[in-house]
């Protein structure tokens, strides 16, 4: 098994990408916060908090509006300790019924461990029809 800790070779950027994907597609908040410091910084969209106690509550709500939740990540780019990532997502709305997909970037920092201290994500949803879905 290789290790995803800095420094990042293109082979454990992908596989530290992949491992991200893999666990937000478990919808489980609490598994993905493991991949967090303690007092990991973030930034979705126009929210800022800080710490894995924030992030599960931040992923409980997010989760129960999101149903049918599917994430695909791509490697964009990577340096020594940082990692950078364009995404998609598909979801219907829990209230309305209606489908979005929502593409954006985000930007990774980790420790020396390799959890991630900092998060920085953008994003924009659109709305879609069921049968344009692609994930």
């Amino acid at each position: 098994m290789i290790k995803l800790i800095p420094p990042f070779t293109k082979e454990t950027a992908k596989a530290k990408v992949q491992a991200a994907e893999d666990a937000w597609n478990s919808k489980n908040p609490e598994k993905v916060s493991m991949a967090y410091t303690i007092d990991s910084q973030w930034r979705n969209r126009d929210l800022f908090f800080t710490g894995r106690e924030a992030i599960v509550e931040f992923l409980k709500d997010k989760w129960k509006d999101e149903q049918y939740y599917k994430l695909k990540k791509h490697l964009w780019s990577f340096t020594d300790n940082r990692i950078s990532v364009r995404f998609e997502y598909e979801w219907q709305n829990q209230t309305t019924g209606q489908w979005y997909r929502t593409h954006g970037n985000e930007h990774w920092e980790f420790n020396k461990e390799g959890k991630m201290k900092f998060r920085d994500m953008s994003a924009n949803d659109i709305k879609i029809e069921e049968s344009e879905r692609k994930l």
